[in-house]
């Protein structure tokens, strides 16, 4: 399954990364088995930035939870929460 990841604010900052296509193993059909996998495969930094427990996660441009099941083609993307007045 090929995903397109956006990562944005600080979450772009802290990974160093603005986007990616990832080929992702069959055994990722969902949001919480793409973070484990992408933190088993590129260790601390990603582990301390997305399974940060405010982190927000939006599939195709909607919010969506950990448990939301991913389909080839789809987008992801992580940000922060939104703060302001």
């Amino acid at each position: 399954m090929k995903l397109q990841l956006v990562y944005f604010a600080r979450v772009r900052e802290q990974l160093g990364l603005d986007s990616e296509t990832l080929q992702c193993p069959t055994a990722v059909t969902r949001v919480d088995e793409l973070i484990d996998y992408l933190v088993s495969e590129r260790g601390e930094r990603w582990q301390s930035v997305l399974k940060a427990p405010n982190l927000l996660v939006a599939v195709n441009q909607e919010m969506v939870g950990v448990s939301t099941s991913l389909a080839d083609g789809d987008e992801v993307a992580f940000f922060p929460p939104v703060t302001g007045g």
